[in-house]
């Protein structure tokens, strides 16, 4: 099939490999992001390097970007990590339309975040769907899903990188096999099932140190590394990357440091602690718990929070 690739950064990049390898298909047209700053969106890059034709057009609402998108004439888009509205003038410009990665079980998590959230409410289970965008908000039909388990000290990262990421490439390239072959699905999603969330942004990643500590330890780890968790000492904030969760009855005040170890600093909140191994102060790079809390003179019994 002629393609469209439409994504950015390690993932979209992934999946342009992916299909490149396979050379099954020949890429008619690469769409990424506009560029931002002096660094090169890793898609990009690739696709300037097989000699392939880019594009990044500031919006695709413009009619001039839609009448583009059908001169390619081309047999289905591949949606990779799109972060910008595309209407639907776009979407069905080529033949067989678009397919595009989400990484949850839509209808569950629609929306910008959908990593950061099933942690941060403590699921254990979420997974990635290949879908055929419309109008709406990860909306469209579902292609294909697949189902993934959230460890107990699984974060955004590791649960990315070493699943959703992975994953969803071959799914992407299940999807195409299937779309080639008309047996690919369009299963509608009920309008009123599922959950939206916005972007997972500096305030969702405040601790609050009186909530449970369970839930203060999902909330660290659903947002490591991005937008990252963060509380304050003596008024400077501090992010918290790494963590470990103690549960147990305490008497300490939430927030209070309970406990130094050369694996860091234990922190009360209610019904357990957490153990801090990996911080970054303001203004500097990450470093070890232990490090900081030498360096800063944290003491047992200093509070941390507002």
């Amino acid at each position: 099939m002629k393609l469209v690739i439409h994504g950015q950064q390690a993932f979209g990049k992934g999946v342009l490999e992916a299909i490149l390898e396979r050379g099954s298909d020949e890429i008619v047209a690469v769409y990424c992001g506009p560029d931002a700053g002096s660094r090169t969106d890793p898609l990009k890059e690739l696709a300037i390097e097989k000699g392939l034709p880019v594009h990044q057009p500031e919006s695709f609402k413009d009619p001039q970007v839609w009448e583009q998108m059908r001169s390619h004439a081309a047999d289905l888009c591949v949606m990779a990590y799109v972060t910008l509205f595309v209407p639907e003038e776009a979407l069905n410009a080529p033949r067989l339309g678009s397919i595009q990665y989400h990484p949850s079980l839509l209808p569950m998590h629609k929306g910008p975040s959908s990593i950061n959230w099933p942690i941060i409410f403590g699921e254990s289970k979420t997974g990635l769907s290949i879908f055929w965008p419309d109008n709406g908000l990860d909306t469209g039909p579902i292609l294909l899903q697949k189902e993934v388990d959230i460890a107990a000290d699984d974060t955004l990262g590791s649960l990315y990188f070493n699943h959703l990421f992975p994953m969803g490439v071959d799914a992407m390239m299940e999807s195409i096999e299937l779309v080639r072959n008309g047996t690919a699905s369009k299963i509608p999603q009920d309008p009123d099932a599922g959950t939206y969330e916005g972007w997972c942004g500096k305030a969702d990643a405040e601790i609050d140190w009186s909530q449970p500590a369970d839930q203060v330890y999902n909330r660290i780890r659903g947002t490591n590394p991005q937008p990252g968790a963060w509380t304050t000492v003596n008024g400077a904030e501090l992010k918290i990357f790494d963590s470990v969760l103690d549960i147990g009855d305490s008497d300490t005040a939430p927030g209070t440091i309970c406990g130094l170890s050369d694996d860091g600093f234990s922190v009360a909140s209610s019904g357990g602690r957490i153990l801090v191994q990996r911080v970054r102060p303001a203004g500097s790079g990450k470093v070890a718990a232990v490090e900081f809390a030498t360096a800063s003179g944290l003491s047992v019994g200093d509070r941390l929070g507002g």
